[in-house]
């Protein structure tokens, strides 16, 4: 994977991720959403990276329609605007944002090694947020 920052869009896959965002059509924008933030939740051994980078970009966006959430204006978020997401996504997001802070996550791990604590003080205050809003 592609790193040049810790921002929850500043990687390869999380970029391909606000893509296939903006290549759904309008209606089916959330279901992209919803989808990354499943997957990061289903019951599975490992969680690889990814799948662990779409669901903290999608987190991002669900984050970013809450009271005290940040707006994505990055330049790697989606283009198209996003439909008003529903509110059952946060708790989904929160879901999400545990398992990829999780010990069976390679996305943690890649940070842990790479020894950068802002990446992890970003997810928390993703969650934060979310769970505020929940």
């Amino acid at each position: 994977m592609g790193t040049w920052d810790t921002g929850h869009f500043d990687n390869d896959t999380a970029a391909d991720f606000s893509g296939e965002i903006d290549d759904a059509p309008e209606a089916g924008r959330e279901a992209v959403i919803r989808k990354a933030l499943e997957t990061a939740i289903a019951p599975t051994d490992y969680l690889d990276s990814d799948e662990g980078a779409p669901a903290v970009a999608a987190a991002a966006l669900v984050a970013s329609q809450c009271p005290g959430g940040e707006p994505v204006t990055t330049a790697y978020g989606p283009d198209n605007p996003l439909p008003v997401l529903a509110t059952d996504l946060r708790p989904l997001a929160v879901k999400a944002l545990d398992a990829v802070l999780g010990e069976n996550s390679e996305l943690r791990e890649l940070w842990d090694e790479g020894g950068d604590k802002e990446w992890a003080l970003g997810i928390a205050r993703l969650r934060e947020v979310l769970v505020a809003a929940g």
